[in-house]
């Protein structure tokens, strides 16, 4: 019989409004025995999915989702089975979230200057369990406040990047974040590269030592999908594949709408040794 994996999934410790609990306990539902928690600049609901999954048989692999930027462009990074209690890997994280904490300041600064000031810094911070902030949090309370009447408009209004409320978060470079990972004996992978659209900078991030490319993702045609395969295969890299579901941030994007082949986690593992 099949197993299914979903490598590519949020929680509320970062800018999903699933808990890990009920991330672990959809899987479950939808049929995928493997999935990898891969929240914004944490990993504090790994534990918490891990004691999930051994109630319900359901294999959590840790995961992150790191930004980076070069040239203008952004590009996510995701870490896979990397050493998620080493202290030095921790610290970054921690920096990281503390940038997000400033950068929401200036954004919730910047809303007032424009007339919008019933919403404030703490609403913000108490819908994620953790500092990981992000526009995604901004974007609810603004739907819920009725400045906008659908999450994407916040963003194309008000959130985006050259729009009025948009201010840079920390960012390194795709090969800081490629480093990074495997310096935490962990497996990197290129995220959504039909949406990122940095094709020519793939040979260089698997000489930096990238080891995948997340191929299977939503909306993504089968066109698509064939020619990143073709790229995988020239560059030896792993076959991924995840949903990004966020909960009711993307209500369209749902946990069982990707179903990972458990052959593709094989190779990953392999990747690290294990």
């Amino acid at each position: 019989m099949s197993k299914f994996a979903d490598l590519h999934l949020h929680t509320n410790y970062s800018d999903s409004s699933l808990s890990p609990e009920e991330v672990v306990n959809q899987a479950k539902a939808a049929g995928i025995e493997c999935i990898a928690i891969t929240d914004h600049d944490t990993v504090e609901a790994v534990p918490l999915a891990v004691e999930a999954g051994k109630k319900c048989g359901v294999e959590i692999i840790p995961g992150i989702e790191l930004s980076s930027e070069i040239n203008g462009r952004e590009v996510h990074i995701l870490g896979y089975m990397f050493d998620y209690q080493n202290p030095k890997v921790l610290d970054l994280f921690n920096m990281m979230q503390n940038e997000r904490m400033e950068r929401m300041k200036k954004m919730v600064g910047k809303l007032k200057e424009l007339g919008i000031n019933n919403i404030e810094f703490e609403e913000v911070c108490a819908l994620t369990k953790t500092n990981a902030v992000g526009r995604a949090h901004l974007a609810r309370l603004l739907l819920q406040k009725k400045w906008v009447s659908y999450i994407g408009e916040a963003f194309d209004k008000y959130l985006s990047e050259g729009k009025p409320v948009y201010f840079p978060k920390y960012k390194m470079t795709p090969y800081e974040a490629i480093d990074l990972v495997r310096k935490a004996n962990g497996v990197a992978v290129l995220a959504h590269p039909a949406v990122t659209r940095v094709d020519e900078l793939i040979p260089s991030f698997a000489e930096a030592g990238l080891k995948g490319i997340e191929i299977f993702y939503p909306m993504v045609s089968k066109t698509g999908m064939d020619y990143y395969n073709g790229l995988a295969k020239k560059y030896n890299l792993i076959a991924t594949g995840g949903s990004d579901t966020h909960g009711v941030i993307k209500p369209d994007i749902y946990i069982g709408l990707i179903k990972l082949p458990y052959e593709n986690v094989e190779q990953l593992k392999a990747a690290v040794g294990r």
